[in-house]
């Protein structure tokens, strides 16, 4: 083609990276800008009309602003206002006047849907096509068992049969979904073979569940049958992930994952290896309020949400107002503003800084888990104080009451999950401690 025959400036689109920067004054994270950006370039080529790309992705994006959860004034006289969340919310140190777009849409007038927000977020966060939000794992699971397998089989390994914190067995909830369990290979052995045969030998199977042994291990002579193998087979896979872990990559940390997140199950790359659905806890790895998160393909997410059960488990507006604001931090990739990552990645160094301030002949290297039911046996090395003796009842009492340990009768004070701000609080109430302590040795982590 000859040089003469290029379409002039005006005739091409812009760059969608040059175009998502140019919207950065709206706000948004970049991730959502770059959408906005390639929407609006697609439609203005199609179009003709290369040269509207601009103003179209800003209207896309301050559209994408105005549709987040926003506080409102309510002048309607409803008190209890159902599409404004009912009652007003507020903060811990916010305006009671104030009422959020829980189920309103702005733009229309009408009413909304409260999955239209913050799921969404996470839905992009996560490489999803659609998510919703309920209110726990748990919920997450009965309700995706209740809408895709109510009445026909489901295929899950004998090795993920798991009973977690609060008696929550994976059994007794394919039972009340209306779900038929169909258990496959052994405690410790599971083949993808295995899970063949019994789509052979039950073809009312609707779906094979991998449940992510979220609170033990089997060690030793062990197989599994991986979230890819099972993706191969005639029915969707729903994986339950558990723990919440967003992107293996965490590309939301400088310094990418620590080295104790490995072999950790992310929703990204589940989902990637062909899952159809992942489910997931928003109160554990993923930093927020206690939730369950389905996510995955939207035909199968839109199914869950119009079962009857999607009503009784939604969150209400305190959870997806926290959600949303987490999901922003996800995207904009500040992991310092997500409370379990900054506290889980501060330098070891910085640790036992703040413990010899506090009180140097207390200091000491101590060991942290991430707790929940989340990567057992992980110790995260950390750094805090050491005082002789128990003396975690008097802590206790004090006020405000801080909460520490045992160990090798001692009591240990980690600092890494203790707020810097919270470090006069501490230094007070080792100081109220009669009579004075001397530091003692191990650290093994046992709770109080």
């Amino acid at each position: 083609m000859s040089r003469s025959s290029d379409p002039s400036p005006q005739q091409r689109p812009p760059s969608v990276d040059r175009l998502a920067r140019s919207l950065a004054d709206t706000g948004l994270p970049h991730p959502l800008l770059v959408d906005a950006a390639r929407t609006a370039v697609v439609e203005a080529t199609a179009a003709g009309d290369p040269a509207s790309a601009g103003s179209r992705a800003r209207v896309l994006a301050e559209d994408t602003a105005r549709a987040l959860l926003t506080d409102v004034v309510n002048a309607s006289g409803v008190l209890l206002h159902t599409n404004l969340g009912r009652a007003p919310w507020s903060p811990p140190m916010g305006d009671d006047r104030r009422y959020t777009t829980l189920e309103f849409d702005l733009a229309s007038g009408s009413r909304g849907s409260r999955q239209d927000g913050a799921p969404a977020l996470l839905a992009r966060a996560c490489g999803a096509e659609a998510a919703m939000v309920v209110n726990n794992c748990a919920s997450a699971v009965l309700l995706v068992l209740a809408a895709l397998a109510a009445g026909r089989g489901v295929a899950i390994s004998r090795g993920e049969l798991v009973e977690i914190g609060g008696g929550f067995r994976i059994p007794d909830v394919m039972d009340q979904s209306g779900a038929r369990l169909i258990e496959v290979g052994t405690t410790n052995r599971t083949r993808i073979d295995d899970f063949s045969s019994a789509l052979a030998s039950h073809p009312d199977v609707a779906l094979t569940l991998s449940v992510h042994q979220s609170n033990y291990r089997i060690e030793g002579f062990t197989e599994t049958a991986s979230v890819a193998d099972l993706a191969d087979l005639a029915v969707p896979v729903v994986a339950d992930i558990g723990s919440g872990l967003l992107d293996a990559a965490c590309p939301w940390l400088e310094d990418g994952p620590p080295s104790w997140l490995a072999g950790e199950p992310a929703a990204r790359q589940t989902l990637e290896a062909g899952a159809a659905l992942v489910t997931f806890s928003g109160d554990k790895l993923l930093s927020g309020p206690q939730a369950g998160i389905i996510a995955g393909q939207a035909d199968l997410v839109a199914v869950c949400a119009a079962h009857p059960l999607a009503r009784a488990l939604r969150p209400g507006s305190l959870v997806l107002r926290s959600l949303q604001d987490l999901a922003l931090a996800y995207l904009a990739r500040d992991g310092q503003n997500i409370p379990f990552w900054r506290m889980a990645t501060t330098p070891v160094d910085e640790l036992r800084t703040r413990a010899e301030r506090i009180a140097p002949e207390l200091a000491a290297d101590t060991v942290a888990v991430p707790g929940g039911g989340t990567l057992p046996g992980v110790e995260i090395p950390s750094a805090g104080l050491v005082l002789a003796g128990d003396r975690v009842a008097e802590l206790r009492a004090g006020t405000p009451p801080l909460v520490a340990r045992v160990a090798d009768d001692a009591t240990v004070l980690d600092l890494r999950t203790v707020h810097p701000d919270d470090d006069g609080i501490v230094a007070a109430a080792i100081t109220g401690l009669v009579p004075a302590t001397t530091p003692a040795g191990p650290t093994a982590h046992d709770e109080a």
